[in-house]
């Protein structure tokens, strides 16, 4: 520690000072005192907390899209980066809400999307990045790095291992009936007929949903999209420098649709496919009335846990190519302004680097899964459910689909056409490309309109402005003394700005965050607060400053130390709770959190349904919702 300029004077004032051994003495006992004066105040004025203004120089903002990522992946990042404040937000998997975020000053240092493609981030490029001559783009393997470069050379995103999509088999389906399981297109089609004449479906899958016509169509003719041709027309789609639509080409495109009209008539695809969702594919494919069906790694192990001995085959390509569909589990990408301060810029490419690592990869996927990662600098993991693919993966074949929102909603209207009878190969092309060409769809009205701005960066004094604004409201909404809610509950900054009923949804957590509410007393309060603070088994677990949880109509005091979060006070009104007081408290979580709550502890809640994000639209649907102050809710020591 460095004494301050005024002791060092005072230091050297004594030490020239002449006097007997007496006088020399009460120096020394003063000097003690002086000393001891000094270091204090040097404690408080160097080692004490920092402004709220240093804490945000200091924080790294990264939106993860789901609460998946929050819980497994999140906590290593953080661990692995200690030195670093990194303020962690569930944000959204779509690329509108972060084009909302930037258009209104609200764009965090990090974001991320799984539903993603460059022609929806186009509007995004100027305030991104660009990542092109860094190490984390150089490791991508060129194959998939060009599906994000943007035609001036530039990248601003990057993909983090792929999620795989083929076709699951009952091989011992395939085995009692005698059937090879297939090894090119031909095979797979004589295996579709084979079963059909034993009166068990060949192949189907859930074409219900968007992603599977999508994916299907491309899946089918991923050798002819990964030409020369192909990517050049994928370039020119995506290319954000292009003011006018692009519609489908005339070299690639005509075929992959007589390759989906071939294979709607080779598997006996008809109108009632259309009504099948997953969990009636899942239900045909478990009870032996299916041998194959469209769907992602994942359901191998699932099937295989059941005992239905489950393996993974590729598309089959009618040039006898062999690939596969892939999904990033997410795309990343850096803020632009992070360049304006050298520091900080320096502190989210370490951030960056550690969410491309080996270590964090394998956090993102579900224990027990494959690795399989777009970057060379990590080591792909295959388990027994995807070896019978090896060769695939090894030749660089995994496809990553074009996922636009132009190409999600039209392969849902033409596929299904297709597979009804009601289009042919050529009237598909047309339908598809007349889609893409098409003008945008109309603007929504605002629902919301906050007239003030609130960061949602944590500080140790006072907590996270924002979140305390969403609490706050929540709090009224509900009727409730009390409102607790789990660090990730809401998706980030309140801006100043008029919200859409679509971006005002999006200001609550995704993925089915709950309110369960009690009647209870102080003294259980307080119990329920510590639980929240210091994690409970089964239940979520604060791992920084950032992933507190956040109070409405209380305060907490919480002492931070090397095991994590200890709970020292709860007060109300600036005063302690008494153990016989009496409260209602709503707690805002998962479900699958809640469930875990301690039942030893006697309180029972109720609730669950509907959701916070139906109880918001609702509040704020009628366009009249007002939006509540934040308070200071939690001090951090």
């Amino acid at each position: 520690m460095q004494y301050n300029n005024h002791y060092i004077a005072f230091c050297r004032t004594v030490r020239m000072s002449g006097g007997t051994v007496m006088k020399q003495r009460k120096w020394n006992r003063l000097l003690s005192v002086l000393l001891a004066v000094v270091i204090a105040v040097s404690l408080l004025a160097g080692c004490g907390g920092k402004s709220p203004e240093e804490e945000d120089a200091e924080t790294i903002t990264v939106y993860l899209w789901t609460t998946k990522l929050y819980e497994k992946y999140a906590p290593y990042l953080q661990e692995q980066l200690p030195d670093i404040n990194i303020q962690f937000v569930v944000g959204n998997n779509d690329l509108d809400f972060y084009r909302f975020l930037n258009e209104n000053g609200g764009l965090p240092d990090i974001i991320t999307c799984c539903r993603f493609s460059l022609h929806d981030a186009s509007p995004l490029k100027d305030s991104l990045m660009d990542l092109s001559t860094t190490n984390a783009a150089g490791a991508v393997y060129d194959a998939y790095l060009g599906n994000f470069m943007n035609e001036d050379g530039s990248i601003n995103w990057l993909p983090v291992c792929a999620d795989a999509h083929g076709f699951m088999a009952n091989k011992d389906l395939f085995e009692k009936c005698g059937i090879p399981l297939p090894t090119d297109y031909d095979s797979f089609v004589s295996a579709c007929q084979a079963f059909e004449q034993q009166g068990i479906r060949g192949f189907t899958a859930d074409y219900y949903y968007d992603y599977t016509c999508m994916e299907t169509l491309q899946g089918l003719s991923v050798a002819e999209l990964s030409s020369a041709a192909g990517r050049k027309w994928r370039t020119a789609y995506s290319d954000p420098g292009h003011t006018e639509k692009e519609g489908l080409d005339e070299t690639v495109w005509p075929e992959a649709f007589e390759h989906m009209e071939q294979f709607i008539r080779d598997t006996g695809l008809s109108k009632a496919d259309l009504e099948l969702n997953y969990d009636d594919v899942t239900q045909m494919y478990q009870n032996g009335k299916l041998a194959m069906y469209f769907g992602t790694s994942s359901g191998v192990k699932m099937f295989q846990d059941q005992g239905i001995h489950t393996v993974f085959l590729p598309f089959f390509q009618q040039n006898g190519e062999k690939w596969i569909m892939t999904t990033p589990y997410f795309q990343v990408a850096l803020n632009r302004d992070l360049t304006q301060d050298e520091a900080r810029w320096q502190k989210a490419m370490k951030v960056l680097d550690t969410m491309l690592s080996q270590g964090a990869q394998s956090r993102v996927i579900d224990e027990g899964q494959d690795l399989l990662s777009y970057s060379q600098d990590v080591d792909i993991q295959l388990t027994e459910y995807l070896k019978d693919v090896k060769s695939v993966v090894e030749e660089n074949h995994m496809y990553i689909r074009i996922a636009s929102n132009d190409f999600f909603a039209a392969s849902k209207d033409v596929v299904s056409k297709m597979i009804s009878g009601q289009y042919d190969a050529r009237q598909a092309y047309q339908a598809f490309n007349a889609q893409l060409l098409a003008g945008t769809a109309p603007s929504e009205s605002a629902v919301l309109h906050s007239q003030k701005a609130y960061s949602n960066r944590f500080h140790t004094s006072g907590g996270n402005a924002a979140y305390s604004v969403m609490a706050n409201t929540l709090r009224g909404i509900y009727g409730t003394d009390v409102l607790i809610a789990t660090g990730n509950s809401f998706t980030g900054n309140v801006l100043n700005a008029d919200y859409t009923g679509k971006m005002a949804a999006s200001m609550i957590m995704p993925n089915s965050l709950s309110a369960y509410s009690a009647s209870m007393t102080g003294a259980e309060l307080k119990e329920t607060v510590k639980n929240f603070v210091e994690g409970y088994q089964g239940g979520f677990q604060p791992f920084n400053r950032g992933s507190l949880p956040v109070f409405s109509g209380i305060s907490v005091e919480v002492r931070e130390t090397g095991e994590g979060y200890r709970l020292s006070k709860v007060t109300k009104d600036g005063k302690q709770i008494s153990d016989n007081d009496l409260f209602t408290v709503t707690c805002l979580a998962i479900p699958k959190h809640m469930e875990a709550y301690p039942a030893e502890e006697g309180i029972v809640f109720d609730g669950g349904n509907p959701t916070v994000e139906t109880t918001w639209i609702e509040y704020v649907s009628d366009g009249n919702a007002v939006l509540a102050e934040p308070e200071d809710y939690i001090n951090v020591r």
